[in-house]
């Protein structure tokens, strides 16, 4: 993300009344501003090096090149533009596979215009995020027979956090990228059921899994 208080975000959606509508709802925030729009994943990758976006505001379902191609293509070309997928679509497939290609987050279009502000933030730092629905789907889909069964390295992730750690500086101390540590708060995210870091490691602590040593 640029050092400005502005956050610059492209809309990419093949819908016009949709974009306008969504440019004119971010367009309300001091802070955003909507650098431009593409209407499909292949336009949205010819627009990165013009605009430079810090936040790329992504469905999933559109012609010509879908959006978990655009996002797969965005990461590698751009790997500090962060993607926010923003779609009709629940199903636990098209979760799986937006978070895998390297979305930072992941809202559904119902999602009350308070918590759309909040996802544009949170992502625009880096931070993972999923609206609700999303992570009770998640949770549903991972979520062990008797408990949340968190990998180790889920865990370790986790346990850097709740030590005030950013993502660029746990993905340093673990050798892996930045996008992987998305990857795994992602994860962890569904299967506590949670929205953001916070609250993941709040109630990985309440819960047991998560022990901080003194």
């Amino acid at each position: 993300m640029t050092h400005t208080a502005t956050i610059r975000i492209l809309l990419v959606d093949d819908h016009p009344v949709v974009r306008a509508g969504l440019s004119g709802l971010l367009s309300s925030q001091h802070d955003f501003e909507v650098v431009g729009e593409a209407s499909n994943g292949m336009e949205a990758l010819g627009l990165l090096d013009t605009l430079k976006p810090d936040v790329v505001l992504m469905d999933l379902r559109m012609p010509q090149m879908d959006g978990v191609s655009a996002i797969r293509q965005i990461r590698a070309k751009l790997s500090k533009v962060q993607v926010l997928v923003l779609t009709t679509f629940d199903t636990d497939s098209e979760i799986v596979r937006a978070v895998e290609a390297g979305a930072t987050g992941y809202l559904l279009k119902d999602v009350p215009r308070e918590e759309l502000f909040r996802a544009v933030r949170l992502c625009a730092r880096g931070e993972a995020v999923l609206s609700p629905p999303i992570a009770a789907r998640l949770l549903g889909r991972m979520r062990g027979p008797a408990e949340e069964n968190l990998s180790m390295r889920e865990l370790e992730v986790l346990s850097l956090v709740a030590r005030g750690l950013s993502n660029k500086e746990i993905a340093r101390k673990l050798k892996i990228s930045e996008a992987t540590v998305k990857t795994h708060l992602l994860h962890a995210f569904g299967k506590l059921g949670v929205d953001d870091r916070t609250a993941a490691v709040t109630v990985a602590l309440e819960r047991g899994i998560l022990r901080l040593e003194s």
